[in-house]
């Protein structure tokens, strides 16, 4: 129903009227990314650049892609034990 009405009316005021967080609309229709994938391109970004680059910089290689935020990006570093 909000999606179909988006165009007619604000997000914030439909949900605000329903009263519903908006962010679940946000949340909702966010592409996901597979996790193996992400893992895969931590891995590869992080042995690319000799195992110096952190979370900032995978993040800003990442972001060309639109993946992951630097908490993602940390607690799966932390997980494969590729960390600094």
């Amino acid at each position: 129903m909000i999606k179909a009405n988006a165009h007619k009316y604000s997000v914030s005021a439909m949900y605000r009227v329903l009263r519903i967080y908006r962010s679940t609309y946000y949340y909702k229709f966010k592409d996901k990314v597979d996790q193996s994938i992400l893992v895969s391109l931590i891995k590869s970004i992080f042995k690319d650049s000799r195992q110096s680059y952190g979370t900032r910089r995978i993040k800003i290689e990442l972001t060309k892609e639109g993946m992951a935020s630097r908490m993602k990006i940390s607690r799966i570093m932390k997980q494969e034990g590729t960390t600094m």
